[in-house]
């Protein structure tokens, strides 16, 4: 009988438990007011915060102001040389005065023994540097080393108790949020908010190597070498450039930040050998163009040819030579025109000496792979 009951009743109390689940689901979204239930909307855990205040405060204390002083002198006009004239307004009698010019600019605190990074630019030429922090201290700062190609330089103050800031560790993607941190005119910290709107951008004529972050986030004067953050207040890049083709105070442009992986590496080389250190090929080459593509038969104008190669440099050795068309770096084609052919050769500096590069050539028409190990170029000054 109790079996016959359980067949009868079976399905009713499946669907039962099974609504019983649903409402048990939907219950913290329900809100019961005036013996009416409504549907309210509760954002999950990952959806992004309503205020980016953690994030700032994490990022804040390693954020710097920047001050340069540049010292100049101007030559005097002729009138000034007249001895009547000198004597009438009493002028100096030497020929030239000399003036003080201030800039401004951001830093970010890399390390707690006082190590900063900052934008070649913002220092360049400066006879005195002043860095002041978010706690109101400044200090004097010392110029330990540039990274003219990557419009980076590295400074050092003498403070105690300085806050590092964090480093991101995950690969950035676009539209990922992040937040700009600097001085910009002048006015004292301030942030803004924007996403990641691509990465690796090259062949925009700011810099020798480009490998930019671009954002939307406003990068003003006195922005360059702030930091861009993450959500968390994990530093993703140091502020570089805004484009604007509307007027530089325009503040919907393009900014651009040097990845920190980028800045970094350069930080690093400074601090132990005094200059950056990059790979070195040791040829020279110009991009192919589509009369050179039908002259070598090549199947599309892709590619950079080899107009000469150092002796007993690296692709010398590899047994590179002028005439062979490079189509290939490290599996990557050589994209065509003057910026894929600047890419492809900034892949190559931006390896490490005693790194293994693989290049795919075309010679006489054949295809050929050539592996050279790069060394350090020996007439480098940098």
């Amino acid at each position: 009988m109790l079996y016959k009951v359980f067949l009868f009743t079976r399905w009713p109390l499946l669907f039962g438990l099974l609504a019983a689940l649903v409402v048990l689901m939907v219950a913290p979204q329900i809100s019961v007011q005036d013996g009416r239930a409504t549907f309210v909307h509760r954002p999950s855990q990952n959806t992004a915060p309503a205020s980016y205040a953690q994030a700032v405060q994490h990022a804040a204390h390693a954020v710097v102001n920047i001050y340069t002083r540049k010292k100049f002198t101007n030559e005097r006009r002729p009138l000034f040389n007249d001895p009547l004239f000198r004597h009438f307004f009493n002028n100096a009698d030497s020929s030239r005065q000399e003036r003080m010019q201030s800039a401004l600019g951001s830093g970010v605190i890399v390390t707690q023994s006082g190590y900063l990074l900052t934008n070649n630019h913002v220092i360049q030429g400066a006879d005195e540097i002043v860095v002041q922090l978010q706690d109101g201290r400044d200090a004097q700062a010392d110029l330990i080393g540039i990274d003219k190609e990557n419009d980076l330089a590295v400074l050092k103050i003498a403070l105690d108790q300085l806050t590092a800031i964090s480093i991101n560790e995950r690969p950035l993607m676009v539209g990922d949020v992040v937040l700009a941190v600097g001085n910009p005119f002048g006015m004292g910290q301030t942030v803004t908010q924007g996403i990641i709107s691509a990465v690796g951008r090259y062949g925009l004529g700011i810099n020798t190597f480009e490998n930019f972050i671009q954002t939307d986030a406003a990068i003003n004067p006195g922005n360059s070498g702030g930091a861009l953050i993450d959500a968390y207040g994990n530093l993703v890049g140091i502020n570089t450039a805004m484009l604007d083709r509307i007027g530089e105070n325009n503040l919907n442009g393009i900014g651009l930040a040097i990845p920190a992986e980028t800045a970094l590496q350069s930080l690093s080389d400074i601090i132990e050998f005094g200059r950056v250190v990059r790979g070195w090929l040791g040829v020279t080459a110009q991009p192919i163009t589509p009369q050179l593509a039908s002259r070598y038969r090549l199947p599309s104008p892709h590619g950079l040819l080899v107009t000469g190669v150092y002796k007993n440099g690296p692709a010398h050795i590899a047994g590179l030579t002028p005439g062979d068309i490079i189509i290939k770096v490290n599996d990557q084609k050589v994209n065509n025109g003057l910026s894929g052919s600047l890419r492809s050769m900034q892949e190559v500096k931006e390896s490490r000496p005693g790194e293994e590069v693989k290049l795919e050539v075309y010679r006489n028409n054949t295809p050929l792979t050539i592996t050279a190990v790069l060394s350090i170029n020996p007439n480098s000054s940098e």
